[in-house]
């Protein structure tokens, strides 16, 4: 490494193919002490949108690629690893730390919204969008 662009280039190869996938797959516990380091591991840039967005990617359908955080505009069925299953649309404000929350519609006259999770992102097996 002899100049500085070569050391940048260096970083961002890090970034790409160690922490990104890293966080596709690390377990809650792991990830919460990353986001103590967070500063120190990635650089001056908020958890929220960089290591809880990667890690919530290993669920595709929770995520657009190019905005932080998990996606609220597609309903999604979400299943668990005992096999029981939730469906809603997240909520990317309730969802922190490793905890996901969905948002549904009850099916009575009155239309009222119900909220299920927080659900462990550990105890998740599938998300897929409806």
């Amino acid at each position: 490494m002899n100049t500085f662009d070569d050391l940048v280039a260096s970083r961002r190869t890090w970034i790409e193919s160690v922490l990104k996938p890293w966080c596709r797959c690390a377990p809650l516990a792991d990830l919460k002490r990353a986001e103590l380091e967070w500063a120190n591991l990635a650089g001056r840039i908020d958890p929220q949108a960089t290591l809880w967005t990667w890690a919530w990617s290993r669920f595709p359908g929770l995520v657009h690629e190019e905005l932080p955080g998990v996606d609220e505009t597609h309903e999604v069925r979400v299943t668990l690893k005992n096999g029981e299953t939730r469906i809603g649309y997240p909520d990317n404000r309730q969802t922190e730390g490793g905890k996901l929350v969905l948002l549904s519609t009850a099916s009575d006259a009155g239309r009222r919204i119900t909220e299920s999770g927080p659900i462990s992102i550990d105890q998740i097996a599938e998300v897929k969008r409806l």
